[in-house]
């Protein structure tokens, strides 16, 4: 269990209608480093979604994907790069920082980005981490961009083939898929075009962004009455409602956003109630699917502060919006122990992006 004192610095306590003041520190970055630092060159245990044309193909994980080998999973090893990347440059002086900066240099590497590449663009993988995994690839490509120090700007560089051939995938697939994917895993559409959209305004790349935004319209633009009260499912780490709605409100101003959202979410209460919607609980945390709801209790929380982010200030509904966030928030931050590999890969990355409002900031 995290002490009292780490506790107190990560739970925000959301009073306005901004993103929340906060008061995670050092030590809290610390501590979720370590569980990064932990995984991203651990090559086992290890699960691969690999596609195989003949023998040739069976091989280890760390000479099929170079850069993204660790975490469990390529997705995993990728934000979990972010992660360090996020907190490297959120804490320069923090002791875990040298050592951020070490593992994230020997991964990101020409020769591992061109093998990266070339895995990538082989027959057979056109879905390859479509679109969670390579949502995140350009949620790494941003954090980089973003920041202001040389290594970093040498690292992006480095990335850009690998950044553009993720970004050419999402661009190919998006005019052919039908429907939106609505489901609380990987697949989803909702979350994924949420950190695509955010890579494509800071990365300037207009093209992708009139493309989304036309895709999210269409997909999402006249739903109503979400079933809210049919999730989660079993291994949900990512809510289809609220995924949609912080979805939306990246697109909508606050007074269309407001409108649509009362529709979507009729259920959302003007009292400042909590029942509504409550924290999921993990009955076992070494299963790996099972530990999937503690990852939703973290993203509800930065969905639902998203949600408060797109309201306009005098909305009736943002205590209750508030006060539920606050105890996702508190739920999901508990959990991320490290005890358990299953979860301790991953939670990280999902604690990170809550804590540091990554999905609040505008490019």
């Amino acid at each position: 269990m995290a002490s009292p004192l780490l506790l107190t610095l990560l739970v925000t306590t959301l009073t306005t209608n901004t993103p929340p003041p906060q008061d995670f520190g050092a030590e809290a970055a610390t501590r979720f480093a370590e569980l990064a630092l932990a995984c991203v060159h651990r090559e086992y245990p290890n699960k691969i979604a690999h596609v195989m044309a003949g023998d040739a193909d069976v091989r280890p994980p760390r000479e099929l994907t170079p850069a993204f080998y660790g975490c469990y999973d390529w997705h995993s090893a990728v934000h979990g790069h972010w992660l360090l990347v996020r907190l490297a440059r959120t804490f320069p002086e923090a002791p875990f920082a040298a050592r951020a900066r070490k593992a994230v240099a020997r991964s990101l590497t020409p020769a591992n980005i061109e093998a990266e590449v070339r895995y990538l663009s082989a027959p057979g993988r056109v879905s390859f981490e479509r679109p969670y995994g390579l949502a995140w690839l350009l949620q790494l490509a941003t954090e980089l961009r973003e920041w202001d120090d040389p290594q970093a700007r040498e690292w992006s560089a480095t990335l850009k083939p690998l950044e553009a051939r993720a970004a050419e995938r999402i661009r190919e697939w998006l005019p052919k898929l039908s429907r939106p994917i609505r489901e609380g895993e990987h697949d989803q559409t909702g979350f994924a075009f949420g950190l695509i959209l955010d890579w494509a305004r800071q990365a300037e790349d207009r093209a992708m962004e009139q493309l989304l935004t036309s895709r999210v319209e269409t997909f999402y633009g006249k739903d109503v009455r979400g079933p809210l009260a049919y999730e989660p499912s079993g291994q949900d780490f990512l809510s289809p409602c609220l995924g949609e709605a912080d979805l939306m409100r990246r697109i909508l101003p606050p007074a269309r956003f407001a409108t649509w959202l009362r529709g979507f979410l009729p259920e959302i209460p003007t009292d400042g109630s909590t029942s509504w919607l409550a924290p999921a609980v993990v009955t076992d945390p070494s299963d790996p699917k099972l530990a999937h709801l503690d990852g939703l209790n973290l993203s509800r929380a930065w969905m639902l502060e998203g949600i408060v982010s797109g309201l306009p200030p005098a909305d009736k509904r943002l205590r209750s919006l508030r006060a539920v966030a606050k105890l996702h928030r508190e739920a999901g931050l508990r959990a991320v122990t490290g005890a358990h590999y299953e979860g301790g890969h991953w939670l990280g990355s999902f604690a990170v992006y809550l804590v540091t409002g990554r999905g609040l900031r505008k490019p």
